[in-house]
């Protein structure tokens, strides 16, 4: 086949519209597979030098996600004590929700801003990779340049996430799934510095525009929890707001992660990747990590429909918690005293006091 011609082929991949979105994720599952059957070398040996071959990361650029990290780490001790905490403070807050509010406050806050810059560059510049997705693989090369406005994205997100591995240990308050959302954080640092490396960069936009608006949803819906009750005062319109959050929070999470993010990101990265690139390196580590967010997606969104469930039955009369996953005090203070191993968390001081995080804070 001419070298034009090809191209041209190339160029027209697209994602099938008469497939439904059950014959979309058949069709992903069925290539992936197809791949491996087809693999005859892919073992360690092979793998190490695709790595060699086409991985480029310099050492520079590993010093700059470090030094992300650490100041993202200062931004937020900086912003929880000079902002943050009085903040709460100002508003009469109860002291237990006064110390969530720092955690939900900077989370909203970053998410927001990386969200909406990530929407700009999907939706307001040439990289218009959410209408037409399978074009984020045509004309990749190994080790082509990588535009600055998606670099600093690179930058920012994967600095953040590597923040956010030591956060959830040592600053987050402690829940039934942090050790998922440690896995999950773990998974994404993974995915945003090997899909950099190997020139992955147009799909890893779409990856984050898919996956950071759920987590504005969710940190603001928190924060009016934390906020209907202040100065000794119930507030109605931050318990509506809160009723309206989660709802959008559920429909949102369905609906980005779990229909948008596999006809939009899966299929093209187990079928049309190698349509238009049949010998594209990395491509089952890639994918298999691709399915191991989608399997903590879907994970967290149990959490969602037994905690709708619970409200429909009558089991929970008040939205408290979005995905109620907060350990309740005396069951993490109990957990502590008997294992006597961690101060990681909280260290009972007295009947009245309490460390968290280094803070000591009195019990509610």
């Amino acid at each position: 086949m001419p070298v034009m011609e090809q191209e041209r082929k190339i160029q027209n991949v697209e994602i099938p519209s008469s497939l439904g979105y059950v014959d979309l994720l058949i069709q992903s599952a069925g290539q992936f597979i197809g791949a491996l059957k087809e693999c005859k070398d892919c073992g360690w040996a092979s793998s190490w030098d695709t790595l060699q071959a086409h991985a480029h990361f310099s050492w520079k650029e590993l010093l700059c996600v470090i030094l992300c990290a650490l100041a993202w780490t200062a931004l937020r001790m900086a912003t929880t004590k000079w902002i943050f905490q009085p903040f709460s403070k100002w508003c009469q807050l109860r002291p237990k929700e006064a110390q969530k509010v720092p955690e939900s406050a900077w989370k909203l806050l970053f998410y927001s801003c990386s969200w909406s810059y990530c929407s700009y560059l999907l939706f307001f510049t040439e990289h218009n990779f959410f209408h037409d997705p399978p074009s984020t693989f045509h004309g990749w090369k190994s080790g082509v340049a990588i535009p600055k406005e998606i670099a600093l994205v690179y930058l920012i997100q994967g600095s953040f996430y590597a923040h956010s591995t030591y956060a959830t240990l040592y600053m987050d308050a402690w829940r039934k799934d942090s050790i998922v959302m440690i896995i999950h954080h773990v998974v994404t640092f993974t995915l945003i510095s090997f899909s950099y490396a190997f020139r992955y960069h147009n799909i890893g936009i779409l990856v984050l525009f898919l996956h950071d608006f759920n987590d504005i949803l969710l940190e603001f819906t928190k924060l009016n929890i934390y906020f209907k009750t202040r100065g000794g005062t119930y507030h109605r319109i931050n318990g509506i707001i809160t009723d309206i959050g989660s709802i959008l929070f559920s429909v949102s999470w369905f609906w980005f992660r779990l229909y948008w993010f596999p006809i939009k990101v899966l299929y093209v990265t187990c079928s049309s990747s190698l349509e238009s690139n049949p010998n594209i390196p990395f491509y089952f580590f890639f994918n298999v990590l691709l399915f191991l967010l989608t399997l903590m997606n879907i994970y967290w969104f149990l959490y969602i429909v037994m905690f709708v469930v619970k409200v429909l039955t009558g089991q929970v009369k008040e939205v408290d918690d979005v995905r109620e996953y907060d350990i309740c005090e005396d069951q993490k203070i109990g957990v502590q005293d008997h294992s006597k191993t961690s101060t990681r968390h909280k260290e009972t001081v007295n009947n009245k006091q309490y460390t968290s995080n280094g803070y000591v804070k009195k019990r509610v």
